[in-house]
Parts: C-alpha cells; sequence; structure tokens
C-alpha cells in the first residue's frame, strides 16, 4: 500500500502511543483517517526543541498519517475518495476541520456602535453630558413655565442641546477615525496575505493561493521564498534559511533531511531547492501562535491623556465650587435683600422662578467652567495628524502614538533598508592590481587587463551565485536573491556580460551556499579548457577570505605569491574601503586536481591555496536626506542610535556618515553589549550610537534600559523576533514594505516608504499636536477665567442678580471657545520651529511658566476692562441722557457694546495663542493655517450678524459703525497687551504660587560635551602614541601593521567612551 492510499490504518505510530481521549483531534481519527493530531505535530518545529520526525516514526509513517504521497502530493479528488456514501463535501474539508485552515482568525471587529461606546467612556465626556441633561431640564421647565415672558423666545434649550452636540461631535470623530484607521490598516496587508506558492498536487508542480494550503501538501522551496507555514524536510538540495526574523538566530541556517529538518513559519529561504511537508498552518504555526500573542496586548494612556485627564477633573472641581459659591451667595443676597426690605415676602411661585433663575446662573458658571471643548481639541488635533501624516508616508495604527512620538527623545534606527537603500551596488574595484572608481571606470578597467583575466572573473561571478533576473512586483526586471550576488551581477552586466548564458555553458558539481561561519561561498565547475579537470570560485568577506589566499594576479594576468608587500596593499584597499562604509568581497578562484576534488565533501568546502583576483567594495548608499534628518533630530535634542546586523567597520563608517555616531560616542557588537552587566549596559547605553552584528534581543534590551533612564524610545523594526523590541518601545515603527506582518501587528505606526526621514516628519507632527492642545488650553483656560468670573461678580452686584452676559451669550461665547477655537487652533500644521527646542519631560507641567503668565496676564486684564465698561461704560460710550442717567434702551446698547468687546477680546487673543513662548511674531506662518483664519472669519460674520440681527434671541441691539469701531479696537487691545506679557519674564510669578520647573528633557550626555570629551581622548592618545615613538629606536615599520593601526585609531577616536 502506497502512503498516499486513502486506505490508512487508525493504530498509533510505533513509539508515540497516546490515549484517544488527550488531544484534539483524536476524537475525529477514526471518522477522518488521520492518526496524528496537531499537537502530535507541533514538537516537530518546535525551534526550541524540535522532535526529530524519527520519533514519530519517520518521514513515511508521518507522510502516511497524513495520507499524502510525498511523490505525488495531495490529490484533488481526496474529498470524494474518502467520504462515506460519495458525500458531495468541500475539498480537504475533512483535513481542514481537523488540521485548521491556513489563516488566522479574523479579529473580531468592532461595529460602528461599540466604538462610539468605547469612545464615550471618558470622565469628561459624561460630567459634560450630566451638565447638559440638567441644563436641559432647568431651561425647558424656564421656557414652559407660566412666569415665562411671552416676549422672550423660547431658547434656553439651546444650551444643553449645543454641550450635547460637542459630546456628539467628539464620539462619532474619535469613532469614524477608528473605524477608518482599522481599514487603512486592513487594506495595507491585503496584497501580503494574497499571494501564491508552488505545491506538489496530483503529481504536477501547481500554484495555489497561500490560504488554500494544507497540513500534507508538498511545498517546493526556491531562494526568495517567503514561508507562511510550518514543515519538514523532504527533499534539500542545499536548503538555506534566514530564521532571524523568527527566532532572532542572525546565522542563516543549513536544512537537511536528518538533523535540520524542522521549517518554521516566517523564515525566508536564502539558497538552495527542494520540498517540504506542511505540519502545521494558520493559527497552529509558529508564525500564527506570534500574531495571536500580539492580539492580546493592552494599551496605556499616553503623558498628554493623563495630564489631561487631571486638568479637567481640576477645571471641573474648580467649576463646581465657583458654581457653589455662586448660588449660595445669589440665594443668601436673594433671602436678605426681601428681609429687609419694607415689602412683603413674594409668592411662592414667585420664589420658585426666582430660585430657577438662580441654579441657571449657577449650572451657566459650570457650563462655562467645563472645559468641554478639551476632549474636542485633542481628538482634532491628533484626527488632522494622522490624516496628514498618512501623506507623509505614516500609517497610525495607535492614535496616542501621535502625540506620544513628539516628546522621543530617542530613535532606534535599523540601517538596511531604513537608513540605507536596500540597493546594494559595486562602487569600486581593486582587480588584478588595476583599480576603478566609478561605473564607467569599470568599463575601463576591463580594456586594462588581460581579456581572459576579466573572463575569469566574470565567469566566477556569474556561475558562483544563486541570484538570478525577473520581475519583481512592479513588473520591472530586477536581480532576485542575495542582495551581494545581485550586485555582482549587476556589476558584470553592466560590462556587458550574460550570467544566463554564462551559467548555461558552465557545469556545476558541487556548490556550497554561503555560510556565515565560513563568511564565503563557493561552487566546482567542470574545466575542460584548462590544465586541471575541475576549478572551484570562491568569494566572501575578504578580510576572511584573504586568510586564505597563497597567491594573487597581478596587472599582467600573471599569478604571483602572496608576499607580505603584496599582502599589505590588499589590507590597505580593504581598509580604505571599510572606512568608506563599504562592504568589501574578494573574489577567488584555484584549480582541483581529481584525486583534490575527491576529498571535497557536501558539506564544506576547502578554502585553502586560493588565488585572489581582487577586492570590490559593495555599498548600500545611503537614503537621500537622512543626512540633514539626522542633523535636524540632533538640533530637536533627539539622539538616533543605529542597530544592525552589519559588521562593526561598515556599521561605524555608515553610522559616520550619517552623522549618527560623533566623536565621544560608542559603537560595540551585540555581543559585547550583551556580556556586560545590567548597570554596565544602562552606563554604557548613555554614549551608545552604533550597535553590530546585533539581534532583535539586543534592540530590547537597549529600548529597556533607555527607558529605565527616562527617555521616551522610538524603535523601527521589520522582522517577526522585532515585535516584542516594537511593543516595548514608545513608539514603534515598522516597516510597510518589508515588515513581516507580526511586525506591523506589533508597531504603532507604520512607515508606508521604509525611509528613516519620515520618522522626523513623524516627529513634527507629534510636537504639533502637543502644542494643538497647549494653544488650545493657553485660549480656553483665559476665557475660562474671564467668563466665570465676569458672570460671578456682575450677578452679584446687579440688582436682578443677572449677568452681564446672557444666557445665550454665554453660550455662543462657550462655542468659540470651545468647538470653533478647537477648529483654528487644533489644526495648524508642523512648522520647522518646532525643531528648534528640545523634547518635553514627561514631568514637564502640561501648562508652563510662560503659559501661565499669558493666562493670568490676559485674564486680569480682559476681567478689569470689562468691569471698568460694565461700570463707566455709559460715561465712556456717551450714552447718558442729559440728567446722567441710562434709559433701557440704551442699557441695552450698553450690554451689547460690552459683548461685543468681550467676543473680539477673545478673537484677538486667539492670535495671541497661536504662540505658546515668548515669540513675538504671532502672525508667523499664519497664511499656511487657513482652517485658522476661516474659523475665524466665520467668528466674526456670526458676531456682526448676532449684533446685528440678534434681536431678542440674544438680548441685543443694532450698533452704529463707530460703536463697532471703537469695541473692535477696544478688543484688539489684546494685542499689545500680549507684547507687554511677552516682555515680562516668566519668573515674575513666585515659585510658591507657580512652581518654576524647566519642562524641557535634558539629554543623557550633552553632545558637545560628548565631542569635547572624544577629542580630549584623542589627544591623549596621540600624546601615548608620540611618547612611545621618541622612547623607542627607528626601525623598519610594517606597511601593513601601519595601515591597520591608523585604521584602528580613527575608529578608537570616534568611539571611545572616557
Amino acid at each position: 500500500m502506497s502512503p498516499g492510499s486513502d486506505s490508512v490504518p487508525n493504530e498509533p505510530l510505533h513509539g508515540h502511543q497516546r490515549e484517544s481521549s488527550s488531544k484534539q483531534g483524536h476524537s475525529s481519527s477514526s471518522s477522518d483517517g488521520f492518526t496524528l493530531s496537531v499537537e502530535d505535530l507541533a514538537p516537530l518545529t518546535d525551534p526550541t526543541d524540535p522532535t526529530l520526525p524519527s520519533k514519530l516514526g519517520g518521514i513515511e509513517a508521518i507522510c502516511k498519517a497524513l495520507k499524502v504521497d510525498p511523490k505525488v502530493g495531495l490529490r484533488s479528488d481526496e474529498a470524494s475518495a474518502s467520504s462515506l456514501g460519495g458525500s458531495d463535501q468541500a475539498k480537504f474539508e475533512s483535513r481542514s476541520k481537523h488540521f485548521g485552515h491556513n489563516t488566522l482568525p479574523e479579529i473580531q471587529s468592532a461595529t460602528f456602535f461599540q466604538l462610539v461606546k468605547k469612545a464615550y467612556d471618558d470622565r469628561t465626556l459624561i460630567l459634560l453630558s450630566i451638565a447638559a441633561a440638567v441644563s436641559l431640564g432647568v431651561s425647558i421647565y424656564e421656557d414652559y413655565s407660566p412666569r415665562h415672558d411671552p416676549n422672550e423666545p423660547r431658547v434656553g434649550w439651546i444650551e444643553g442641546a449645543a454641550i450635547l452636540a460637542a459630546v456628539v461631535a467628539v464620539v462619532f470623530t474619535n469613532a469614524i477615525n477608528d473605524y477608518q484607521k482599522e481599514r487603512q490598516f486592513r487594506k495595507l496587508n491585503a496584497k501580503k496575505e494574497d499571494r501564491c506558492v508552488k505545491l506538489l498536487r496530483d503529481g504536477h508542480e501547481q500554484e495555489i493561493n497561500i490560504k488554500e494550503v494544507q497540513v500534507g501538501d508538498i511545498m517546493m522551496m526556491e531562494p526568495g521564498d517567503l514561508l507562511a507555514v510550518d514543515g519538514i524536510i523532504l527533499e534539500s538540495h542545499n536548503i538555506t534559511c534566514d530564521e532571524s526574523s523568527a527566532t532572532g538566530e542572525s546565522d542563516a541556517k543549513k536544512k537537511d533531511t536528518e538533523e535540520n529538518c524542522y521549517v518554521i513559519s516566517g523564515s525566508k529561504v536564502l539558497d538552495g531547492s527542494g520540498s517540504m511537508l506542511v505540519t502545521a498552518v494558520g493559527s497552529n504555526s509558529f508564525f500564527g501562535k506570534t500574531m495571536m500573542a500580539m492580539r492580546d496586548s493592552t494599551s496605556e494612556e499616553t503623558p498628554l491623556q493623563l495630564k489631561l485627564d487631571s486638568l479637567a477633573d481640576s477645571i471641573a472641581k474648580l467649576g463646581m465650587a465657583a458654581a457653589i459659591t455662586m448660588l449660595v451667595t445669589l440665594v443668601i443676597k436673594y433671602v436678605v435683600q426681601h428681609a429687609i426690605s419694607s415689602q412683603p415676602f413674594p409668592p411662592g411661585a414667585d420664589i420658585f422662578s426666582d430660585m430657577v433663575k438662580i441654579v441657571i446662573q449657577a449650572i451657566t458658571i459650570v457650563v462655562v467652567a467645563v472645559p468641554e471643548g478639551l476632549p474636542m481639541a485633542v481628538t482634532l488635533a491628533l484626527a488632522y495628524a494622522t490624516t496628514q501624516m498618512l501623506k507623509d508616508n505614516n500609517l497610525v495604527r495607535v492614535l496616542s502614538a501621535c502625540e506620544t512620538m513628539g516628546n522621543a527623545t530617542t530613535v532606534c534606527s535599523d540601517k538596511t533598508g531604513t537608513l540605507t537603500q536596500n540597493k546594494m551596488t559595486v562602487v569600486e574595484g581593486h582587480l588584478s592590481f588595476a583599480s576603478f572608481s566609478t561605473a564607467e571606470g569599470a568599463k575601463d578597467w576591463k580594456k586594462q587587463v588581460k581579456p581572459e583575466v576579466a573572463n575569469l572573473i566574470i565567469e566566477g561571478i556569474a556561475v558562483n551565485s544563486t541570484a538570478f533576473e525577473d520581475k519583481d512586483e512592479k513588473g520591472n526586471l530586477a536581480f532576485i536573491g542575495s542582495k551581494t550576488d545581485s550586485a555582482l551581477l549587476s556589476f558584470i552586466k553592466s560590462l556587458g556580460a550574460s550570467y544566463s548564458d554564462i551559467r548555461a555553458d558552465a557545469k556545476v558539481v558541487k556548490m556550497y551556499p554561503f555560510s556565515s561561519q565560513r563568511k564565503s561561498m563557493s561552487c566546482v565547475v567542470e574545466n575542460s579548457h584548462g590544465k586541471t579537470p575541475y576549478r572551484q570560485f570562491v568569494k566572501g568577506a575578504s578580510e576572511i577570505v584573504m586568510r586564505s589566499c597563497s597567491h594573487y594576479v597581478d596587472s599582467d594576468g600573471q599569478t604571483k605569491a602572496l608576499d607580505d608587500d603584496a599582502r599589505a596593499k590588499f589590507d590597505q584597499t580593504i581598509s580604505d574601503y571599510a572606512d568608506d562604509a563599504l562592504r568589501t568581497i574578494a573574489l577567488c578562484y584555484r584549480d582541483v586536481s581529481s584525486s583534490e576534488y575527491k576529498k571535497f565533501t557536501d558539506d564544506e568546502a576547502p578554502t585553502g591555496k586560493l588565488i585572489c583576483l581582487g577586492i570590490v567594495g559593495i555599498q548600500d548608499p545611503l537614503r537621500p536626506g537622512v543626512v540633514e534628518s539626522v542633523r535636524e533630530f540632533a538640533k530637536a535634542g533627539v539622539t538616533v542610535r543605529m542597530i544592525t546586523g552589519d559588521n562593526i567597520q561598515t556599521a561605524r563608517a555608515i553610522a559616520t556618515d550619517a552623522g549618527i555616531l560623533i566623536q565621544g560616542g560608542l559603537a560595540m557588537t551585540g555581543p559585547e553589549f550583551r556580556a556586560l552587566s545590567k548597570e554596565e549596559q544602562t552606563e554604557t547605553v548613555k554614549r551608545l550610537q552604533v550597535l553590530a552584528r546585533s539581534s532583535p534581543t539586543d534592540k530590547t534590551i537597549v529600548v529597556q534600559r533607555l527607558q529605565e533612564l527616562g527617555e521616551v524610545v522610538a524603535v523601527t523594526g521589520d522582522g517577526t523576533n522585532d515585535g516584542p523590541a516594537l511593543k516595548t518601545a514608545d513608539v514603534g515603527f515598522s516597516m510597510g514594505i518589508t515588515g513581516t506582518e507580526v511586525a506591523k501587528e506589533a508597531s504603532a505606526i507604520v512607515l508606508m516608504d521604509d525611509n528613516f526621514s519620515s520618522i522626523l516628519k513623524a516627529l513634527m507632527w507629534g510636537r504639533a499636536v502637543n502644542d494643538s492642545v497647549r494653544k488650545f488650553l493657553q485660549f480656553q483656560l483665559t476665557v475660562n477665567i474671564t467668563a466665570v468670573v465676569l458672570s460671578f461678580i456682575s450677578a452679584i452686584t446687579s440688582d436682578d442678580n443677572q449677568s452681564v452676559l446672557s444666557a445665550v451669550q454665554l453660550l455662543w461665547v462657550n462655542l468659540i471657545m470651545d468647538t470653533l477655537a478647537a477648529l483654528a487652533l487644533a489644526t495648524e500644521p508642523p512648522s520647522p520651529d518646532v525643531l528648534e527646542r528640545g523634547p518635553t519631560a514627561k514631568t514637564a507641567p502640561l501648562i508652563n511658566l510662560t503659559m501661565w503668565k499669558m493666562i493670568i496676564g490676559q485674564a486680569l486684564f480682559q476681567i478689569t476692562l470689562n468691569l471698568v465698561l460694565l461700570k463707566f461704560g455709559a460715561q465712556i460710550f456717551r450714552l447718558q441722557s442729559s440728567d446722567g442717567t441710562l434709559d433701557s434702551k440704551n442699557q441695552l446698547v450698553l450690554h451689547t457694546m460690552i459683548f461685543n468687546t468681550f467676543v473680539f477680546l477673545q478673537v484677538f487673543n486667539e492670535l495671541n495663542c497661536r504662540r505658546i513662548d515668548d515669540t513675538f511674531n504671532i502672525f508667523k506662518n499664519l497664511k499656511n493655517n487657513k482652517v485658522f483664519i476661516l474659523v475665524q472669519t466665520l467668528v466674526v460674520t456670526a458676531q456682526f450678524a448676532i449684533v446685528q440681527f440678534g434681536g431678542r434671541a440674544f438680548k441685543t441691539t443694532p450698533l452704529t459703525a463707530q460703536q463697532w469701531l471703537l469695541t473692535v479696537l477696544i478688543g484688539a487691545s489684546s494685542l499689545p497687551v500680549g507684547v507687554l506679557l511677552r516682555l515680562l519674564p516668566a519668573k515674575i510669578i513666585p515659585n510658591a504660587i507657580i512652581p518654576h520647573v524647566d519642562e524641557e528633557r535634558q539629554p543623557l550626555i550633552d553632545r558637545g560635551r560628548m565631542r569635547w570629551e572624544g577629542a580630549y581622548t584623542q589627544m591623549r592618545l596621540q600624546r601615548s602614541l608620540f611618547e612611545a615613538i621618541r622612547k623607542k629606536k627607528p626601525r623598519h615599520v610594517d606597511s601593513r601593521n601601519t595601515a591597520q593601526g591608523s585604521s584602528r585609531e580613527r575608529a578608537y577616536g570616534a568611539t571611545t567612551a572616557t
């Protein structure tokens, strides 16, 4: 019976007995014919302790248990053949039911109403709703009570309705933003999830959608494949997998059918070909389990949210205190007035009506005091920022990440693809002792050297490679495979050679894929035209491969012994290239006799007695704008640290070119950093600017140590195992192009273009969000204090216990200072000025000393001005009659002018609030904020309509042109007062009233100090060197040692920490 037969015995495999009720799937084994469950197969691909297939009876027994013939694959008629009674069940339904589908369970998307409920779950919004309900109830009673003046419009309900409208606007804005954000993220992942893989089915290779892969499928493996399922190797032709994104192990893993036969999802095939048996799919695979674990995370409140909650509570408490004080005062005043009056005490109905008016006044104070615009300002700022950030290639998944990023103090960035273009190119070469440094120079080099040498180099590059040319995702021809191989193939293509023709003519008898241990790759080809039957080509890390070289090819094409002088020249070339941030690759060969060839094993090729053809320098150039972005980060007080898997010399050179590594900074490797104690790591990380040869675990440790020092850390990551670091960081940036799904799921922001410069834009938007909220706070608190105090004093001092500003007028003021102000101040795009200051410390108050100076100063000025107008306005505006009295008509004109003045004080003060520092130019970049201009125009237009046509509803009367001019000019006095306040030092406010706190986060070590200490250390080093030279007698200095020594000194000067 073949392994693919549908008639499979149900007994357990040899050496793997189990109880039928103990594991999932056993109950169904008798009906579906599968004798292995998901749990049985899981240990096969556990990277921590894989179970060998032999423990389950061997590959053949596993295939039999999974009902598959490895030579045929799954049969498309499996369902009908295995069904009892000829059922028409769906294809592979039984298999999918037993082992699962290759899809993750969809995250239960919250309905729109659930998002609305979540958005409403806010203390400030609930408090507003209660205030609105009370206001509505009282005002409706007042409007429809028998005591209501029939000449007055019934507009009391508007106040409560307006508050509810503001609450609804905030809630729905939040809910809609969350809904759109989730849709955008799903759309981002859709393309990557929809791809095809090669499977063996019905004896033929077929391209099948990744979602339709089943446990038991035979999957074909080729270089470049990203594996989305777990499995075990059935056939391997030097298969090498990169499991770093899944396990964090940077070394490539060579796979075979014996000890290293397991393949885990999330890994990538680097080299070789073969096939594997799929043993786990979907949520049962390694990748799936990691993704499912990511879904359990909970988000924490950000510093801004915590500060805003605290501030809102304080304001609400003060508002309630003011309202209760006003209520008690007015009630006592009412009772005392009538008690000492000669008139009889009013009837109960009148008393009740008067009490209701007093309660309305108190509720108005609460409504004015409670910051209903605060959540709207935050929501609008974040919603606007996330929308605009998408245009800057930042997809924000977690809304609060915007404002958190604004206070970031450290950015830990990957190198490849983020700081660099991830496009390796041969830029320099020293081949056959002839050099070139440009693409055109390479063509001249080919003309200079002997044709047979050039052909030998080209042949070695073409055959000793696994990369190939094919169409990329955009349909353009590109080399696919190793970046180094692709760069070398592009190099020979530029020389007019065809790698495919050379490969077709060559007969490769042995291929040894790149090994991270040997740092080299080699192949053996038949040499039909040479003196020996075989020729071996070797390429790899130059400093390692050169150790195996005994000869070299000179400029005349002659093979010569590699003496000390020649070796020193090669070492100097390698050092120069490395200092220029080039990855150096040595190209070598040797002729192999039949007797030597017989000694070659399949695992590792001998690399001795090589003939060096030369060295090429390959570069992954920096992305355009990286240097400028790093400089801007430094100016903004943000430290950029590079964490890469590249070697220390290349990493140091790239970091120096980018401006990340400065004199006095520290560059070290991941293993060195891990070897330090926790205390040493904490001290080292202060100066750490480059971490090379690092693993994702190193990245997580660096993040944790920085956070323990109080840093706000942003991290970039693209691999599956970067998930913990992205989650641990305050803001995690994943790569939209090269990033895995796990990395995206763990991140707060997705870089759609994988570009480092986009992180700078995120920083600017984050600071703009923080500034927008603080601008709004400065404006709202000024109006709050002014309106509350003015209403309180005018109500107490008036004869009828009524405020100078009516309830409807206060509603309009409330609308100006809340909804419209939030819209105007929260939608200002960031300006380059936000990078001129350092990040705000976590412990810094939300309202700094400069803001308090403006708030208190403007509030005192406005209160004083309005009270003066209330007391002496009739004389100032010449509204009194000849006998000095003020009739009811002119009284209404006076109140209208005070109302108009009050509103224009806020209009002009809103311009003041565009700056929250002591900068005088409040009109800077005003033309860029079209929303602000539009809102201000709307407010002025609406104010004109209210005054001129509001009449009875707003208790106003039309003003003359002269009166309009006077009130607008008085309102404009907010501007010169703002200038005067900016001239006053903030420390004029006593420390006992408002503590003087430095709000900027100080760097762990100042860059200037770091440079000075680095320069001092280098001077000491040079002095010691000179003293050592003077003490010794003159003698011949080996040129190779001199070159290496100078290279080390240059590196040491940039990395020494004192």
